[in-house]
């Protein structure tokens, strides 16, 4: 079980200046509006799945910081399979949580980006925006948004 958890974040990496400020250009440039930075769990007791889930106290009202909203969002790289909510979700993929990025190597729902760079270009659709506005950074700019995604 402590296998599946995510993985810390580099705390030293996080505080530099550099980091830091890419971690205002992701919010400013709109990265947070699906990549949310804090959630917290449902209350214990809580159903879900139509029931068959009860919320434990363990899981509950439990503060986390996945950068994910874990909703169904159409960038445009979905693969035509049918989500959980009928027809209109056939192109849409659920956010990706960002916590531990910088343990992969593979990016996106699919795998198929190997560098940021590559996957925030990949988002199109509703997300079309906000991968206009990494492009309109500047080169230092990028690099520090990078440097964030690397202490996450």
């Amino acid at each position: 079980m402590r296998a599946t958890k995510a993985p810390p974040r580099d705390e030293a990496l996080a505080v530099t200046p550099e980091a830091q400020v890419g971690s205002q250009l992701f919010d400013h440039i709109g990265c947070a509006i699906c990549h949310v930075r804090t959630i917290t769990t449902a209350p214990p007791g809580t159903r879900v799945n139509g029931g068959t889930f009860v919320v434990p106290p363990a899981l509950g009202n439990k503060t986390i910081h996945p950068f994910s909203d874990f909703l169904l969002h159409d960038i445009g790289t979905g693969d035509g399979i049918v989500q959980n909510g009928g027809p209109a979700t056939r192109n849409r993929v659920r956010t990706a949580p960002l916590w531990g990025l910088r343990t992969r190597n593979r990016l996106m729902h699919d795998g198929a980006s190997l560098t940021y760079q590559e996957a925030i270009g990949r988002h199109q659709g509703q997300a079309a925006s906000i991968s206009n506005n990494f492009s309109a950074l500047n080169p230092t700019q990028q690099r520090h948004v990078i440097t964030f995604l690397n202490s996450l």
